[in-house]
């Protein structure tokens, strides 16, 4: 058990007005048996009202539109939570049971969306690659744990060589990414395989003096074990994600899961300030504002209403 205090603050900067500002966020965290959610608020320009409703997949989305015009949009999201680990599979049945078992759900409601997988460059090395690691002869849970450590050592962990929407024939061809590019090769490669496999956003808190993915939003999988449930891993990492993962929303990928997006009208350049804090002690100190932004959004405007995606390869 773990209690963590989180603040996440984004900021767009406008460098022309701005008006009606519609925004939907995923930045309420999951409230479950695994995750207490103590308290959690929302601090918005000009103090919008923001409504919440559940998504098909049961996260908690909030919208808010800022009508009047507007030079900056400030969000800030305050999080207390406690965090419960999992008791592990015992993983004493038999291989050929679970993967009989995953075959006979594989139409069921939800977990057909989690198995839909579209062909990539990638796709012959890497069916060759599991059935080199002869990945259905294995149980379930010890060919995630083998596909885990597969993408953790595929990857090199590279910030700022792929973007939000790098797709994954690019980070196949580079090997390097962040979390999201982790994450999508082993969706991937679990998919192929048969089992349901989820996108998870969320927080990773500092446990070691090597965790990758602090300072922003980070990104990980759960997959379904038959006859035990869902259980994350962090390919990131190479580690179960445990009672130092924060989770905020799931889904099918990070369209599904985006914790900040949304349309404006006018005719303006963004520039973009993400930065998350986490600490195991409140804290009411303020997050710096950088002098440069972290990355700047050109031409935005109502006639191409592009999606303001708070990119998660902003992560630290």
């Amino acid at each position: 058990m773990a209690t963590y205090f989180i603040k996440h603050v984004t900021k767009y900067s406008y460098d022309n007005p701005v008006i009606d500002a519609a925004n939907q966020l995923r930045l309420h965290p999951i409230n479950d048996e695994f995750q207490n959610v103590n308290s959690h608020y929302l601090v918005i320009t000009n103090n919008a009202h923001v409504q919440t409703y559940l998504d098909y997949y049961k996260n908690i989305v909030g919208s808010f539109m800022i009508t009047e015009a507007i030079t900056e949009l400030y969000i800030e999201s305050n999080i207390e939570v406690t965090t419960f680990s999992k008791i592990l599979p015992e993983d004493t049945i038999a291989a050929k049971t679970q993967w009989k078992e995953l075959e006979n759900i594989k139409y069921d409601d939800p977990f057909v969306d989690f198995l839909i997988h579209k062909p990539f460059s990638g796709t012959n090395e890497l069916a060759q690659i599991i059935e080199e690691k002869q990945i259905k002869h294995k149980t379930v849970y010890q060919a995630l744990q083998e596909l885990c450590d597969y993408v953790y050592n595929l990857i090199k962990y590279t910030k700022g060589v792929t973007k939000v929407d790098s797709s994954i024939d690019e980070v196949w061809k580079i090997k390097a990414g962040v979390c999201q590019d982790f994450t999508n090769i082993m969706l991937q490669a679990l998919r192929m395989c048969g089992i349901p496999a989820r996108y998870v956003s969320g927080y990773i808190c500092p446990n070691s003096d090597n965790t990758r993915g602090e300072g922003a939003t980070h990104a990980w999988i759960e997959a379904y074990i038959p006859f035990y449930g869902w259980l994350g891993f962090d390919p990131t990492n190479n580690t179960i994600a445990n009672d130092c993962h924060v989770r905020l929303a799931v889904g099918r990928d990070y369209s599904d899961c985006a914790p900040v997006k949304g349309v404006f009208k006018g005719n303006a350049n963004a520039n973009l300030f993400v930065k998350v804090n986490v600490s195991t002690s409140k804290s009411d100190e303020d997050l710096i504002l950088p002098e440069t932004p972290m990355s700047s959004i050109k031409n935005n405007s109502y006639k191409r209403h592009m999606e303001r995606i708070q990119q998660q390869q902003q992560q630290q």
